[in-house]
């Protein structure tokens, strides 16, 4: 990976967009996993690919942002500059104007149950953009969206890795049947990576969705793992009981939840895929 540092967003700016040359950079902390991030000056945020197989996200947002904040009810990343390789850096990257908020990871939440409505209320209208013409999903998303299937080699080897550290019969009995089911209904718009770390807090409320890179058209159920994956409690219930989803829809939401906590879990990672993994384990007979 190149190296990504305010010294090259600088150089950077002073080449391509010198209207902005001189402003502060400073790196956003904590970064992201697929993207480096830097604030320019006060209202602006530069996002940087940090690897070959992140850098389609950044057409693909400038294409789609745009389409998607007309029609939806929160603010949400808008595209300012779609900046070229330079400097050493051989990706496309992006500049978007800055959204202030604390990620919900942080962020205070005054009323959990009204967040999950408000959260529900966003999905519905992102589910409502209409997808003609919309990305597939793919390697630029790592086919989040697409047939649960394609991680199934990855959840067997996880629950085989793991061992007498899981129920590995509890796991593979939800796993089959997340696998059970297909998504045979029109794709819809979805985020991709609806994770705490992509939801903006301000003032105990949820303000803005963030992060778009995982946005394509397909099988709604990715979006729903931020049921387990952060919601608790009745916020969970008030979230699963307002979506206007099927039951085989959540079976799948399920199996995506399981899958990504078994890979993590798998790699010695504790504390929160533990508790995912455990959520869900607790839902099957």
């Amino acid at each position: 990976m190149p190296t990504i540092d305010a010294t090259l967003v600088r150089s950077l700016l002073a080449e391509q967009m010198p209207q902005w040359k001189g402003q502060p950079v400073v790196p956003v902390v904590p970064g992201g996993w697929d993207h480096v991030s830097f604030r320019i000056g006060t209202d602006k945020v530069a996002r940087f690919p940090r690897a070959l197989h992140y850098a389609p996200q950044v057409a693909k947002e400038h294409r789609w942002l745009p389409v998607l904040g007309a029609a939806l009810p929160l603010p949400i990343p808008t595209p300012l500059h779609q900046g070229q390789p330079g400097q050493g850096y051989p990706w496309p990257w992006s500049v978007y104007a800055w959204i202030d908020g604390q990620t919900a990871a942080k962020g205070p939440i005054a009323n959990p149950i009204g967040f999950a409505h408000n959260l529900v209320t966003f999905l519905t209208a992102l589910n409502g953009v209409d997808p003609a013409g919309g990305p597939r999903p793919g390697l630029h998303n790592f086919f989040r969206g697409g047939a649960l299937a394609t991680y199934n080699g990855e959840t067997r080897d996880a629950i085989d890795q793991l061992g007498a550290r899981i129920d590995g019969r509890r796991a593979l009995a939800l796993w089959e049947r997340a696998l059970a089911t297909s998504y045979t209904k029109p794709p819809v718009c979805l985020h991709g990576d609806l994770s705490s770390t992509n939801l903006l807090v301000r003032d105990g409320r949820l303000h803005a969705v963030i992060d778009f890179g995982g946005t394509a058209v397909g099988d709604p159920a990715c979006d729903l793992t931020i049921a387990w994956t952060f919601l608790t409690g009745a916020a969970r219930t008030a979230f699963q009981q307002a979506c206007p989803y099927d039951e085989p829809t959540w079976a799948r939401a399920r199996g995506s939840a399981l899958w990504k906590a078994l890979i993590q879990l798998a790699e010695q990672e504790n504390g929160t895929p533990r508790r995912i993994l455990d959520t869900l384990m607790a839902e099957v007979p």
